[in-house]
């Protein structure tokens, strides 16, 4: 609980800097090559530091981790980019369900009440929050459907990336598995961003950097999460990186919370508690 926690307010944070980013003109694919590139220097320190091996032991399997998380990545911000937030938030956090499904299948973990419940009470949550048209409004006959597809295709490869890092953690270092998602990261979004570069001012780059750390503190959050956490029950935490995404809102960028995101809110706490004090 503690490691997710961590990785959601990482992550959330993470979210800020590249929004700032992103008000200074870097493009996104920029901003994911930035942030690999952090990524992969950190987690290539601390691979030495350790003393250990950079390939690791089952290098098909973190590969294709590196692979289908990439594949999520552009998913989502394709997704992000071409549908209302609210939508592409909602259909994003669909991940929680899919990691749990599949770590059913592929784990042979179980599927607990309150795992379900806290699902459910989360994600109720998100949709006060978010407020997509298309439930909400009842006028989402305009969406791109191959957007929407993208996204829900973001979310099943974010659900198998967190099923690939719990199998992971068997037989690798922490540090391993995270390196190997930059290491495929930073070529590909290179690649896809071509001659769009922007030349980032000495502030901006303060703010790239950042998105680098707290990706990394994030990553590592959410890794050792699994490590000692069944995918299905840890990744259900994730849903708190929405809560302080509006804290953050909040407080950096005035974006003050109406009633439903604070309804939302807590819903979403409240499925937190269930998923981590149940047994009590």
């Amino acid at each position: 609980m503690r490691y997710m926690i961590l990785s959601a307010f990482g992550f959330s944070i993470m979210a800020v800097c590249v929004k700032l980013a992103s008000q200074q003109g870097i493009p996104v694919l920029e901003i994911v090559a930035a942030r690999a590139l952090v990524s992969l220097a950190l987690s290539y320190v601390d691979v030495k530091r350790k003393g250990i091996s950079l390939l690791g032991h089952k290098k098909h399997l973190l590969v294709a981790r590196g692979a289908v998380g990439v594949v999520a990545l552009i998913c989502v911000y394709y997704s992000v980019t071409h549908l209302p937030l609210a939508e592409a938030t909602v259909l994003q956090y669909l991940h929680p369900m899919f990691t749990a499904i599949l770590a059913l299948i592929f784990l042979k973990e179980h599927i607990h009440l309150s795992l379900i419940l806290s699902i459910i009470c989360s994600f109720i949550g998100l949709l006060f929050i978010a407020r997509p048209e298309i439930i909400f409004g009842l006028t989402g006959n305009d969406l791109s459907y191959f957007a929407m597809g993208a996204a829900l295709l973001g979310a099943f490869g974010s659900a198998i990336a967190y099923v690939l890092v719990r199998k992971l953690n068997e037989t690798e270092d922490a540090s391993v598995i995270i390196f190997y998602f930059p290491l495929i990261a930073l070529p590909i979004s290179i690649v896809l961003l071509g001659r769009d570069f922007v030349m980032p001012d000495i502030w901006t780059c303060f703010i790239l950097l950042l998105v680098g750390i707290f990706t990394q503190v994030g990553q590592i959050g959410l890794t050792k999460a699994m490590k000692t956490e069944a995918a299905g029950r840890a990744t259900a935490f994730s849903y708190l990186q929405v809560v302080f995404a509006v804290i953050l809102g909040w407080m950096i960028f005035s974006e003050i919370p109406d009633f439903w995101v604070i309804l939302g809110g807590g819903f979403i706490v409240t499925g937190a508690i269930l998923n981590a004090f149940w047994k009590h």
